[in-house]
């Protein structure tokens, strides 16, 4: 897509269900056990101890709950490098971001099924219209009213990152090297988009799919320089006009456009058929 501009581009930028087992992670006297339950899945504790970090994308089992008909992973606590050496520049500097407490995030982008039925409003209609298909053509502010509905939010650009890359700090949600068939991008999207989860094997360290590819997704983030800090105002949901990040890259995009660590950004208002979201929940 060089050749062709877009305005929410970085400058310089040229355009089953796991049903029979779940595993806990659960933590006793200093030793980690794999606990199977096969009734509720595990919740992420509100209050310490919290469990023990992960330290290693490998030493992780994907954990995914049904939460209102939305499947969503669970992403444990642990500690990544965010950010890029080899990227563009609002890439640096490379830093260490830390979880204490785990997380959830919707295992794939929402789809328009679901934007339905949860009563999702937009202003423009989908472009690329299916029910599986994930929802496009939405504003910053959609996203976020919808994850509200849903008693849920718009995951932090470096709850996404970690999500996508993990403690091994990945360049890809599946690894360190491109496969061309892990992702729907500009080499084989057929200039649309594609029912979330055609590529299974591009599945991040925690389950999550299209992390990397098929839509840009938006994130609660407001585009600062690094290193991220959630303290310095970027986290303000209230601030209306300064522009907010998308990550992951899209149908369109070349293959370096959807490393993990790359960043997008957009005004809030805009609403365009790249421009897609997941939710995350505390």
């Amino acid at each position: 897509m060089r050749g062709r501009r877009f305005p929410f581009f970085k400058q310089g930028y040229q355009a089953p269900v796991i049903a029979a087992i779940l595993f806990l992670m659960a933590a006793v006297g200093g030793m980690v056990f794999l606990v199977a339950t096969t009734t509720q899945p595990p919740v992420p504790p509100t209050s310490p101890p919290y469990p023990t970090p992960i330290l290693t994308n490998a030493a992780w089992i994907p954990v995914t709950r049904d939460s209102g008909g939305v499947i969503m992973a669970l992403v444990p606590a642990g500690c990544f490098m965010m950010g890029s050496d080899t990227g563009e520049t609002d890439e640096q500097p490379v830093h260490r971001q830390c979880f204490e407490q785990p997380f959830w995030i919707d295992q794939t982008e929402v789809t328009q099924a679901q934007f339905a039925r949860w009563g999702g409003v937009q202003a423009r209609p989908h472009t690329f219209v299916g029910a599986q298909h994930p929802v496009e053509n939405s504003s910053w502010f959609e996203a976020h009213t919808f994850c509200e509905l849903r008693g849920a939010r718009l995951p932090t650009e470096s709850e996404w990152e970690y999500a996508a890359r993990g403690p091994d700090s990945l360049a890809y949600p599946w690894g360190n090297t491109w496969v061309s068939g892990y992702a729907v991008w500009s080499g084989n999207a057929g200039d649309q988009t594609a029912p979330v989860g055609t590529h299974p094997q591009g599945a991040s360290w925690v389950g999550a799919l299209d992390l990397g590819g098929n839509v840009l997704e938006w994130v609660s983030s407001l585009y600062h320089p690094y290193p991220y800090d959630a303290a310095d105002g970027r986290e303000n949901s209230q601030q209306r006009t300064d522009y907010r990040v998308l990550r992951g890259g899209s149908w369109e995009f070349s293959a370096q456009f959807l490393r993990a660590a790359n960043r997008s950004w957009y005004t809030p208002v805009g609403n365009d058929l790249f421009a897609s979201f997941r939710c995350a929940a505390s």
